[in-house]
């Protein structure tokens, strides 16, 4: 496709948004009218190996004045991501032995999956890549081998783009990946799996919408909402234009301690995301990554709310409710 003539000239708004970004626990602190005191565990330690990043609308969602929201939650980082934990480590789902050292993952049969950037708009504090050594293993630093892998990878017809986030990347630079992976004859579906339509809306661009429209592939978008809070008019309007796009719209969520372990959230969610035309997918335990133990709740509990979201919803609402289990040949199923 081409682009509109300012897409290179000049950043969009949604990139200029990105720019702008909190970056400083103590800013975020500060705007949402609370005080160190308030979050006893608080880590204001910079730099953070993991720095803090959200955008300023995502913040804007979070409730001023309360401690305990759900959405300041997966974001702040806290003095309990440096106690290690028994069974917690850096490469929790077996990253790393699925490479084919270009970028390219391959763990389950029928799909490949390319790590395009280390980039995200928003870092989630149970990030399971938040130690991948993403310097080395990006699909734009390790394009054309990256092509020449997929191409040789004649069982597999669904790539999946993962990262970071693909699409804290520029729709020119998507534009030029997606010509070249049609090119790639066995494949016939593109999965996008992106946090950003729910963190920076304005992300979904008309330019993006194209992109997605003209490629060959059938496109399936799966975003990522934790909360029933994060589901906005703003975000309603960008989904609907990947709607528009033909794309299927897919959610997975992860099982978080205080967060959304709770039958009538997790129901709300599946709910507020279907209005939105959004179908739930996957509700993930959490996979066990160094720094993100405060956030694990006991396969006990899991079950127990998959038996109540079972009772209170129809079978197409309820997600799967499973695990990432290194060598296994798919998602392992957690069922009560």
């Amino acid at each position: 496709m081409i682009l509109s003539s300012t897409s290179h000239l000049q950043p969009t708004q949604w990139q200029r948004e990105l720019a702008d970004a909190i970056n400083s626990p103590s800013e975020l602190l500060t705007a949402l009218d609370l005080l160190p005191r308030d979050l006893p565990d608080v880590d204001l330690a910079e730099p953070n190996p993991f720095p803090l990043r959200v955008p300023r609308y995502f913040a804007g969602l979070m409730r001023r004045g309360d401690a305990h929201d759900p959405l300041l939650a997966q974001v702040l980082p806290r003095r309990a991501e440096h106690l290690a934990r028994d069974g917690f480590g850096r490469d929790p789902v077996g990253d790393l032995d699925a490479l084919h050292d270009n970028a390219v993952l391959q763990k389950y049969g029928g799909r490949a999956l390319a790590i395009t950037t280390g980039a995200c708009a928003v870092h989630c504090r149970y990030c399971f890549r938040r130690h991948f050594p993403y310097a080395e293993q990006t699909l734009i630093r390790q394009w054309q081998a990256s092509l020449r892998t997929l191409r040789g990878l004649q069982d597999v017809h669904e790539l999946i783009l993962s990262g970071g986030d693909p699409l804290s990347l520029s729709d020119a630079r998507l534009a030029h990946l997606l010509v070249e992976v049609g090119q790639v004859a066995q494949l016939t579906r593109l999965r996008i799996h992106t946090r950003l339509p729910v963190v920076l809306p304005s992300r979904v661009t008309a330019d993006l919408c194209a992109l997605l429209r003209e490629t060959r592939l059938r496109v399936v978008i799966v975003i990522h909402v934790n909360h029933p809070n994060e589901i906005t008019p703003q975000l309603g309007g960008a989904l609907a234009q990947l709607q528009s796009a033909g794309c299927t719209l897919l959610n997975q969520s992860v099982l978080l301690k205080d967060i959304n372990d709770d039958a009538d959230t997790l129901m709300n969610l599946s709910e507020s995301l279907f209005e939105v035309g959004v179908m739930p997918y996957y509700l993930h335990m959490l996979d066990p990554v160094a720094g993100a133990a405060h956030f694990d709740v006991d396969e006990l509990q899991a079950r127990t709310l998959l038996r109540r979201i079972r009772a209170g919803l129809p079978g197409y609402l309820v997600p799967h409710l499973v695990r990432e289990v290194p060598g296994a040949a798919s998602k392992v199923p957690v069922t009560p």
